[in-house]
């Protein structure tokens, strides 16, 4: 998908479709004023005889729109209110628009739906979502089917913008593209059937994306190497699986080798049984997303790769499977970890936090970071207390957690802080071990992020609980792509 600014007056915008917005009533803005008018008013005509009313997501293709229009047909997108056009409405406008040509053989098209401006947004973020949402649009997965259908027409999507607008718009759209990229990757890897998204493959990609980029490196741990360093929590979840597990670290520089890096650690369960603590089989399926957290955190980095800002970034990924057989950790036993700590491992499909812990010891132990910030599907008590709206949000330090918050309402991707305190940590407690890897199930999110921040010392830390976020069910079932706006607008105002 190739995108460009436009800056030359809309109706004298040379493309095989110029995208006019048209608000709830008929309201024309100033972009579909000026469309109005070098059309002779044909849009007035539409709205006057009740064929377009401007409600959000209607379409219309207008395949003549006269000499006087330099565009070869004109698409009328409904954007709804228009005292109440928000990123929302925005992005659902670009959806409906991307869903319409798709229909068409129409292969280029310039957008005008934010060109009257959108509430809460400058021309940046109009221009990032954009390209963010084009993509999204588009996006298939059909890696896997035997007769996949046609991908759609559309490759070129220009966004019309005032002159003084240009540069802001060329940064939203090359950064909207970068995090687009991210997004596929992520989408792609969560998509893939468990059979084929081992943590060998997860390994080969993180290796062939530092092959891509000169400041990126990458390193991949055996099992033999983690027995050695006494990861005992990560090794004890893996212990009932044929799949050898994997431990990646992906090493960006883009500043100063003493500049501390930010850490990301995405949760790599690449499929979940449960363990002996066996799942129901119901929707057992969906458990291929459970490595959502390293997906996330793979496609983070392949958009700041992309990008090359000046931070040091760099990407762990604890991932495994979680298999019942003869070999398989059982309730009760107790490990080692990382740290030192011992784990009674009370609930075998309570596993991911016992392969973070390891991860965020290795982190401080090796980086010394400036912060960490781990992404896991971790708790179904996140998507009770949540939903599949928000991504949830715990951190031992204000600061972070504020500037993650705002990252994700930034991004269209938000996340809601939630509590962890020793109270909740409390129910942790064992009478064979130093601690247990379930608790409560009231509060079950914030006990299970209270584990985590055990192995935490003086970092500033954030946990995202992505489990209610990370993918749909249902006819539309597949991964969203999150929290990988979030993760990278934060990334983005952590430069120097």
């Amino acid at each position: 998908m190739d995108f460009s600014v436009k800056t030359s007056a809309p109706a004298r915008t040379r493309t095989a479709c110029a995208i006019v917005p048209i608000y709830e009533g008929g309201r024309l803005g100033a972009a579909a004023q000026t469309f109005d008018q070098a059309s002779g008013g044909a849009i007035r005509r539409l709205r006057s005889k009740g064929d377009f009313r401007g409600k959000l997501g209607e379409s219309l293709l207008l395949t003549h729109p006269g000499n006087a229009v330099a565009a070869q047909r004109l698409l009328l997108i409904g954007c709804g209110k228009a005292t109440n056009y928000g990123v929302k409405p925005y992005r659902a406008a670009v959806a409906a628009a991307c869903t319409a040509l798709a229909t068409t053989r129409i292969k280029e098209a310039v957008s005008y739906l934010g060109f009257n401006g959108v509430d809460g947004l400058d021309t940046y973020y109009v221009a990032r979502h954009l390209s963010e949402q084009v993509r999204t649009a588009l996006y298939r997965f059909d890696e896997q089917k035997s007769d996949p259908a046609p991908k759609p027409p559309l490759i070129k999507v220009g966004l019309g913008v005032d002159k003084a607008d240009q540069k802001p718009g060329q940064d939203g759209i090359r950064d909207g593209a970068a995090i687009a990229t991210g997004m596929d990757l992520t989408r792609d890897l969560a998509n893939r059937s468990a059979n084929l998204c081992t943590p060998t493959h997860l390994a080969k990609v993180a290796v062939d994306l530092a092959k891509r980029h000169a400041k990126l490196s990458a390193t991949v741990l055996n099992e033999t190497q983690m027995k050695r360093l006494g990861m005992g929590a990560m090794l004890s979840v893996t212990a009932g699986s044929d799949q050898p597990a994997r431990f990646i670290i992906l090493n960006y520089q883009g500043d100063d080798k003493k500049a501390s890096p930010v850490a990301l650690i995405g949760k790599g369960i690449t499929f979940d049984t449960g363990g002996i603590s066996l799942k129901p089989p119901a929707s057992m399926d969906e458990m291929k997303f459970d490595m959502g957290g390293a997906a996330g955190v793979l496609g983070a980095m392949a958009a700041i790769a992309e990008l090359g800002p000046r931070l040091n970034l760099v990407v762990l990924v604890p991932t495994c499977e979680n298999m019942p057989s003869g070999s398989a950790t059982k309730p009760g036993d107790i490990v080692t970890s990382l740290s030192g700590k011992t784990i009674e491992v009370l609930n075998t499909d309570a596993e991911g936090r016992l392969i973070l812990c390891d991860a965020l010891t290795y982190a401080q132990q090796r980086f010394n970071p400036r912060c960490m910030i781990d992404v896991a599907t971790l708790t179904g008590a996140c998507v009770i207390a949540l939903g599949h709206q928000y991504t949830g949000l715990f951190s031992n330090d204000d600061d972070l957690a504020g500037a993650l918050d705002a990252a994700g309402g930034r991004a269209y991707d938000p996340a809601w802080r939630l509590p962890i305190s020793e109270e909740f940590g409390e129910s942790l407690k064992s009478n064979f071990a130093d601690l247990a890897n379930i608790g409560s199930r009231e509060g079950g999110s914030s006990v299970a992020a209270s584990f985590l921040e055990k192995f935490v010392e003086d970092t500033p830390w954030a946990h995202l609980d992505i489990a209610g976020t990370a993918w749909t069910s249902g006819k539309a079932k597949g991964s969203t792509g999150r929290p990988v706006p979030l993760l990278v607008d934060y990334l983005l105002g952590t430069r120097t």
